[in-house]
């Protein structure tokens, strides 16, 4: 009896682990059919490029709007106060930031995609979403490629917007700024204020109307000669000259020449009634000519090559008319740089607050782009520094840099 009950004791066993066996089987089974269903389906490629183009572009959205409205603010909205200040049309103001728009446009794209993808690549790590997309087969230049896919889009857009939008914008900007201060030469002066032009520097006191008082000029004269002019009142007056934008009526005048080489030697003028005349050229550097930054590519990439050609053109012009063809590309391509920098950034940076990680580096990184892009730029106008270079170097820096974090993200 007590074997049999053993035997018994043992059969029991025996069929409640069959029992268990089937049942891890049928788990095991609905499990995969779970995961087929749910990674088989919703996570194929396309799906999963579809999802991540639609959150990296929200992102986008938002940090565009962020960029936007700070250089909206800090570029238009001032200048636009200044010369609502001084009694120019509404109408006319409002068309100002019109043509301005381009230009704000061309500047928020590359941070807003460094940032928006920031943003969202790290929410993606920080939900642990990245885990999921890894564990369904999905290696990280499958997630790369739609990342640099949407930066490469928003590059070209953004070209478009800098190679022929701008231009256009920027010609028309000029000429409706030249038009303002023409009809109310009052615009371009405050109350108390130094005002340094291309070729003069002008100090004023009260600015009432077309009334100047207690005005001081200096500038250098057609011989070479610096000097200063002071008047204690003076009138500002629209004149309808080639190439003069206003005049200057100038009362009780003492006008001061002198060499820079020699202090000591000097001429001195006194006269009851002045009239001192503003060209274009002293508001405008392009002196009434199409400027490098009023040209589409095209037309700036020809120039460029005949400028080449001849062998009397200035070095400096030709270096300048270089560094503006280079920024056409430069500047919008920047946003395929920041796409490629932002994903191993988010994935090696972002595990913990991934989205406000990315927000903050995403910004300072911002900071360090606009001031190489200024330090280039004023290294080329005012030392001859490369244009080319100039203008490659963030670039260039950002996408070694990128390179270098997705070799630490594949090793990790």
């Amino acid at each position: 009896m007590k074997r049999r009950s053993a035997d018994s004791g043992g059969s029991y066993f025996s069929a409640f682990r069959r029992y268990l066996s089937v049942l891890k089987n049928r788990f095991t089974d609905c499990a995969q059919s779970v995961r087929t269903k749910l990674f088989g389906a919703s996570l194929r490629p396309h799906v999963l490029t579809r999802y991540l183009v639609r959150e990296l572009l929200l992102y986008f959205s938002v940090a565009f709007l962020f960029f936007f409205t700070i250089f909206f603010v800090n570029q238009i909205l001032l200048i636009a106060d200044n010369i609502l200040r001084q009694g120019a049309p509404v109408w006319d103001v409002v068309k100002l930031m019109t043509y301005s728009l381009p230009f704000i446009v061309a500047q928020s794209s590359p941070f807003a995609t460094l940032v928006g993808f920031l943003m969202c690549l790290g929410r993606f790590m920080s939900d642990n979403e990245i885990i999921i997309f890894r564990a369904s087969g999905f290696s990280y230049v499958h997630i790369l490629t739609p990342v640099l896919v949407l930066g490469l889009a928003i590059s070209i857009a953004s070209f478009f917007v800098n190679d022929y939008l701008l231009p256009l914008g920027t010609i028309r900007y000029h000429r409706l700024r030249r038009t303002i201060l023409s009809s109310n030469p009052a615009v371009a002066l405050d109350s108390h204020s130094i005002k340094r032009l291309n070729t003069a520097t002008l100090v004023t006191g009260d600015v009432s109307d077309t009334k100047v008082s207690d005005l001081v000029i200096i500038d250098t004269g057609s011989d070479g000669k610096m000097r200063i002019i002071s008047a204690g009142e003076s009138e500002l007056k629209s004149v309808r000259k080639e190439g003069v934008l206003m005049q200057l009526t100038m009362t009780d005048a003492l006008a001061l020449f002198f060499n820079t080489g020699s202090f000591s030697d000097y001429d001195l003028l006194l006269s009851d009634r002045v009239a001192f005349n503003l060209f274009e050229s002293a508001f405008f550097s392009d002196g009434g000519r199409t400027s490098p930054n009023e040209m589409t590519s095209y037309d700036l990439g020809r120039t460029l090559r005949d400028m080449r050609k001849d062998a009397s053109a200035d070095k400096y012009t030709i270096n300048n008319y270089t560094l503006e063809y280079n920024k056409k590309f430069s500047q919008p391509f920047g946003s395929l740089f920041f796409a490629f920098l932002a994903l191993p950034l988010a994935f090696l940076f972002g595990r913990q607050n991934g989205q406000t990680i990315g927000m903050i580096v995403g910004i300072v990184i911002s900071f360090l782009y606009w001031t190489m892009m200024i330090l280039g730029q004023y290294a080329s106008s005012r030392n001859g520094f490369n244009g080319f270079w100039s203008m490659w170097i963030p670039n260039i820096v950002t996408g070694a840099a990128g390179a270098a974090f997705y070799i630490a993200l594949k090793k990790r």
